[in-house]
């Protein structure tokens, strides 16, 4: 008799599924609810993804270049990357930051800095994500007052900030201030934006880096829409229209290389998404529509044989864009090893067009709709997923089950039992347990100088010295006086960096109000 066969989420898989296996597709055409076959009727046909590329290393002149690059190559939508110290508050110049500016993502200390990193580029003119959390209220504000020096209409900005601090205590572990003033914050960003961004996407509620840390896809989707409860919930307790701020929320999700699992995945979301946001009141269809960027699996890219990574990013951009993603960034070859070089960006980039333009995959919606495979795997992600949110709800909401470790316990014994099925060879990963090889190619790889950190001090002791100190004390005063009580932080944050405070200097006075999270 043959061996069970399971999927990485622990979901039987048949070696034929035939009518039956899953409940029957209700019929649905994309674009209506609950949209499990896509947010628009015509999907790509209407529209391509926005195909991005997330770049942002050293200084803000070197991440600008790379820009104006991949700007040049096709990409029609940036992302931007921050280093350690700014995604945690400190400035380029503080002990804690040392060995890390510039590293991982492009150091912001300033308004200085951010007018540099978009020197050319007209915000008002290319939709930008941002992954930031801790400080994304600081990013936003610097962001805004650079567009406002562009003379730009706010009301045209386009674009995302993370802002998901709860997968943050769970997966990735850049926060600062405790849950509680973290949501605080969150639902001043919603608030404000509301008023003066009408079309700014103010968080990405984030699987993305749930995956990377260990999770299943199961446990990627319930976590993730757990969250976006949360912060809904957080929302109309401060008096916002679910049928507004609902419009702007998005979502961010990982692809890896099963594609039909996570075809399934996204299209399991957007049905549970829609449930959920009825649930809570929602009434405008828009405010229902789970929209979503998706970016392809760092954590499956390989330092063995790197260029089986461009294989690999192929299938995981396939299977977002079969599960009809909003957007795309595909990783480069070489990422196990370092940050991307220019090559490898634009063969990701490349990637992203071939499968627009030569796979056929976006000439109808939803093409993978009624298999019996998919539609299986669609009912039992979502079956599985409301069965991990019921938990979640039952220990008082993602917020509580952060507090009491649940998620993050959960993370970590997926990724446990994931390695040991590597180890044993029940997984095969192609070049590292199985398929070797002993020759060694000769990747270039990336290298920040450390001198950055040189660079980026020595700017900011010219903007300290040059700029209205007392203007200064008084605008910091301003966001302890707002962080005390209830005012919206934000008007007080854009106020700062329009008078040269630092980052450091902003996220040190809510240190003092909120207190750091230690968990």
């Amino acid at each position: 008799m043959e061996e069970q066969r399971l999927n990485a989420s622990g979901i039987p898989i048949q070696a034929c599924h035939q009518p039956g296996d899953g409940v029957a597709p209700v019929p649905e055409m994309p674009g209506h609810f609950p949209f499990t076959r896509g947010v628009q009727a015509d999907m790509y046909r209407g529209r391509l993804w926005t195909m991005r590329q997330y770049a942002g290393f050293s200084t803000a002149a070197e991440s600008n270049r790379r820009y104006k690059y991949l700007l040049s190559q096709g990409v029609t939508g940036l992302s931007v990357a921050f280093d350690l110290p700014t995604q945690i508050g400190y400035d380029s110049d503080h002990p804690m930051a040392e060995g890390e500016v510039g590293k991982v993502g492009v150091a912001i200390d300033s308004l200085h800095d951010m007018a540099t990193l978009f020197d050319g580029i007209r915000l008002d003119e290319v939709s930008t994500s941002m992954t930031i959390n801790a400080t994304a209220h600081i990013l936003l504000a610097l962001y805004v007052a650079q567009a406002k020096r562009q003379g730009a209409d706010l009301s045209r900005l386009s674009g995302t900030i993370q802002n998901d601090i709860l997968k943050e205590y769970a997966a990735r572990g850049t926060y600062i201030y405790p849950p509680r003033p973290s949501m605080r914050i969150i639902t001043d960003i919603f608030e404000w934006c509301s008023r003066e961004l009408p079309r700014w996407n103010t968080i990405s509620i984030s699987g993305y880096h749930i995956r990377e840390a260990g999770s299943t896809a199961v446990e990627e989707v319930a976590f993730t829409l757990s969250n976006g409860r949360a912060y809904v919930k957080a929302a109309m307790e401060r008096g916002l229209d679910i049928n507004v701020f609902g419009k702007r929320l998005s979502f961010f999700f990982n692809a890896h290389n099963d594609i039909f699992a996570e075809a399934a995945k996204f299209r399991a979301a957007r049905r549970m998404w829609a449930a959920i946001m009825r649930s809570m009141g929602a009434t405008d269809p828009r405010a229902m529509m789970l929209r979503f960027h998706t970016q392809t699996g760092g954590s499956t890219l390989t330092a063995q044989q790197p260029l089986n990574n461009i294989a690999r990013v192929t299938l995981q951009g396939l299977s977002a864009v079969l599960g009809g993603t909003q957007s795309l960034h595909t990783n480069g070859y070489d990422e196990a090893l370092g940050l991307p070089t220019e090559e490898a960006a634009r063969i990701a980039l490349r990637t992203q067009q071939i499968i627009a333009h030569e796979s056929g995959a976006p000439d109808t919606a939803d093409p993978l709709a009624g298999s019996y495979y998919v539609e299986y795997l669609t009912d039992e992600t979502e079956r599985r997923a409301v069965e991990l949110m019921d938990r979640i709800e039952a220990m008082g909401g993602a917020v509580s089950a952060v507090e009491q470790g649940f998620i993050q316990e959960q993370i970590a014994s997926s990724a446990y039992r994931h390695q040991q099925e590597v180890e044993r060879g029940e997984r095969i990963i192609v070049g590292v347990n199985q398929f070797l090889s002993a020759e060694h190619s000769a990747i270039p790889v990336m290298r920040i100088d450390d001198g950055v950190r040189q660079v980026q001090t020595g700017q900011l002791q010219a903007i300290r010295d040059g700029r209205d100190a007392v203007a200064v004390e008084a605008a910091l005063l301003r966001i302890r006086n707002a962080a005390t009580g209830t005012e919206n932080l934000m008007p007080q944050v854009l106020h700062a960096v329009e008078r040269s405070c630092t980052l450091g200097e902003i996220s040190d006075v809510l240190r003092e109000v909120f207190g750091e999270f230690r968990g």
